[in-house]
């Protein structure tokens, strides 16, 4: 097998490209998965039984479900019932929504490792409800789960190939592409695999250091 730089040089336009929306989706995925994850656990700790049900039943459902069937479902069915959204924005909330259930476990997990005593010494200061969970409890929850949030953004980007089954063209959609126009395989894909090495091992390093900083 003779490696071709001109295939190399040829598909780096595609591959560039392909890196921006994968960022993209993965910066965007976060977020939303972040955010929803915080939302779910603040509302499965109300005393209210007619929120926490549905919300349990919902967490359960996506968290028990493909990734890829959510994909399919998102942008094929939706649209059948009058919601129409782009590609990009499709796949961007599926990872968001999905993850957003294995981040709302890392959430809860860390509310409860707060020791009770900052709950007595918040109650003992008469301070409002919203005040102790925003200026008690969730900094020194969020500051302690924050590796293994970590942890799921590195996940997500190994899974943001997946929205190339909805013709989303990050990486692995661009290396797909051009591969199929030229009928060369062995380049693009060996390029796609060192740049999620790459990325996967910079953002581990990144992850380290941040829990790293933390502890101190």
């Amino acid at each position: 097998m003779k490696w071709d730089w001109h295939a190399v040089s040829g598909f780096m336009p595609h591959f560039w490209d392909g890196l921006l929306v994968t960022l993209e989706a993965l910066a965007l995925g976060s977020l939303l998965s972040f955010t929803l994850g915080l939302v779910w656990t603040l509302l499965m700790r109300t005393p209210t039984r007619w929120v926490r049900w549905p919300v349990g039943v919902v967490t359960e459902f996506v968290r028990n479900t493909p990734l890829l069937v959510q994909l399919f479902f998102l942008f094929y069915v939706l649209p059948e019932w009058g919601l129409t959204f782009s590609a990009l924005s499709t796949g961007v909330f599926a990872i968001g929504l999905h993850y957003s259930t294995y981040t709302m476990q890392v959430y809860r997990a860390g509310i409860e490792a707060v020791p009770v005593g900052q709950w007595e010494a918040a109650t003992a200061l008469n301070l409002p409800r919203r005040r102790t969970w925003t200026a008690v409890i969730l900094p020194q929850a969020i500051r302690r789960v924050v590796p293994a949030l970590g942890n799921y953004v590195i996940s997500m980007l190994k899974d943001t190939p997946m929205l190339m089954v909805i013709t989303v063209l990050e990486m692995l959609g661009q290396a797909r592409l051009f591969s199929q126009q030229h009928f060369q395989f062995t380049e693009p894909l060996t390029v796609i695999g060192v740049a999620f090495i790459l990325i996967s091992y910079l953002a581990s390093l990144l992850l380290r250091a941040l829990e790293r900083r933390l502890v101190r």
